[in-house]
């Protein structure tokens, strides 16, 4: 989804609306779920909560980092999020503190580190990039503790679920949209499918998982996608993105800590 929202936006395309037309088309791919599953209406405001942080904040601010950071490093950034998510799920969801998810902790933050400290960016990547995938990672993560918390007692199924956060989403992109007057355009739509596409995939995996195994598994799996997206946009944009040795340090950084966070929940 990274790497298509970067070509997305090399096409010309508006960062803001892309967020808008992600999560439209994700909501395409998750309601015949919600359909075939069935849900009271009156059962599904909590994850209208959820969908306000995520994809409402989040996939705001993520797009925005895409199009000022690139596609690898946002994904290295958004690694990070076992991070935000452990450290919640342990005082929010009394979930065990153990001596690998220090280590995986510590991994995690020498591998932001790294990217941090690169000295051979291309020179579309920006600080603030880097700063918005951040905010957006502490997004997804109180979205998955509060879609894990959710779950634990509740009778929406996932796919409902899932579209009732990206509903939320939407309404939030939809509004502020309008309050700062970005104009919407039909290529813009065009552009941003498959990435939407490839979101509403996501999110119905990422639902399920989450109604299946506790935060300190599924987040650290999820985070796995920081070494996707790098190799993704070698393969894809290597001629822009200039994957260097330090990058794929990082993000091997951050998945091992992931990994270890994972293995000693």
């Amino acid at each position: 989804m990274t790497v298509a929202i970067r070509l997305a936006l090399g096409s010309g395309a508006s960062a803001v609306a892309g967020a808008l037309f992600t999560v439209l088309a994700a909501i395409a791919v998750t309601l015949p779920f919600t359909i075939a599953e069935g849900a009271e209406i009156a059962e599904l405001w909590p994850f209208l909560v959820a969908g306000l942080l995520s994809p409402g904040l989040s996939q705001l601010l993520f797009t925005v980092a895409v199009r000022e950071a690139g596609p690898a490093r946002t994904s290295v950034v958004v690694g990070i999020a076992p991070l935000f998510s452990v450290a919640i799920a342990l005082v929010f969801l009394d979930e065990a503190l153990g001596a690998g998810l220090v280590v995986g902790a510590l991994l995690i933050v020498g591998g932001g580190f790294l990217l941090v400290g690169e000295r051979s960016r291309p020179e579309h990547v920006r600080a603030l990039g880097l700063a918005l995938a951040l905010v957006a990672t502490a997004a997804f993560a109180a979205r998955d503790n509060l879609v894990r918390w959710l779950a634990l007692d509740t009778e929406v199924e996932p796919g409902a679920a899932a579209t009732a956060t990206l509903s939320a989403g939407a309404a939030l992109i939809a509004a502020y949209i309008i309050a700062t007057r970005v104009p919407i355009r039909a290529r813009d739509a065009r552009a941003f499918t498959p990435a939407g596409v490839l979101f509403g995939l996501s999110y119905i995996c990422l639902f399920e998982a989450y109604y299946r195994g506790p935060v300190t598994v599924v987040s650290p799996l999820v985070a796995t996608e920081s070494l996707w997206g790098v190799v993704l946009s070698a393969a894809v944009l290597w001629k822009s993105e200039r994957v260097s040795v330090r990058l794929v340090a990082g993000v091997m950084l951050v998945v091992c800590g992931g990994v270890l966070i994972g293995l000693f929940r």
